[in-house]
């Protein structure tokens, strides 16, 4: 974990248990004061998915992202450039170069370093953490200011969590496993509750029955909704839909797990 993050909090408080039992709001130094113009633009909106669209034109222009035509090679090589790719590439494998970006962020913004890319992260010196820098570094150099569209992503998913849920709550989710390894339990609190803590940047769904296709066990979970980066409902667009997932922000959780009611 790192000391320096771009968050009002502390990483250790971000990453604790305790935050998630006692949740604050969170957010990134400056984003918002220096995007005024489109958070005024979506004050005025009623209809989320018009709010979605004003967002999606607003990072096209600000970035240069003109995807709108995806079969122009300038609009290919705009899509390679947008935040779109990494989601859609964290969707498919959360252990690629997209993955790995998305993973850096986390731990730029937040301060809450991986514990897994493609095996155990156990230092510096691991094999997975030499594979992470790769990817990140693979991933990034090739994007125009990356990081800067996530920014605006998570203060957007922020932006509508708390109109949807108001200022602060928590949401039920559920996560599909074949259940945690030693080093990732940090104390068992009953038969079916632990404290384990996921990596820093994890996805879940808000559908139990959905989970089950992904692992033997089902954890439940309540998460801040000021720890959820991105949800599939977010965007107007049908390439992102449909599945339920959310990406929450890693640390030390209370998991429940779920017993199989077939």
């Amino acid at each position: 974990m790192s000391i320096f993050n771009l968050c009002n909090l502390p990483p250790w408080v971000i990453a604790s248990r305790h935050f998630n039992e006692h949740p604050q709001p969170l957010f990134l130094q400056g984003v918002r004061d220096a995007n005024r113009f489109l958070f005024n633009k979506l004050d005025t909106l009623e209809n989320r998915d018009e709010r979605g669209q004003v967002f999606s034109d607003y990072l096209s222009v600000k970035f240069q992202l003109h995807h709108e035509d995806g079969h122009t090679d300038s609009a290919r090589r705009a899509l390679r450039n947008s935040y779109l790719r990494f989601l859609k590439g964290w969707m498919m494998e959360s252990n690629s170069v997209e993955g790995a970006v998305l993973k850096s962020w986390v731990e730029s913004r937040m301060g809450i370093a991986p514990t897994f890319h493609n095996g155990r992260i156990n230092g510096t010196d691991s094999e997975a953490h030499y594979r992470y820098i790769v990817d990140r570094t693979r991933g990034s150099k090739r994007t125009n200011a990356i990081n800067a569209q996530l920014d605006l992503l998570y203060e957007y998913c922020q932006y509508e969590l708390q109109r949807s849920h108001g200022k602060l709550g928590t949401l039920t989710l559920f996560r599909g496993t074949n259940g945690a390894t030693e080093d990732q339990i940090i104390e068992q609190v009953s038969k079916r509750e632990q404290i384990v803590r996921l990596n820093n940047l994890v996805s879940f769904t808000d559908e139990e029955e959905r989970a089950w296709e992904f692992g033997s066990i089902v954890w439940r979970i309540q998460v801040p909704t000021s720890k959820i980066f991105f949800f599939d409902e977010l965007l107007p667009t049908s390439l992102l839909k449909g599945e339920g997932e959310y990406l929450v922000i890693g640390g030390d959780y209370l998991v429940k797990r779920i017993m199989c009611t077939v």
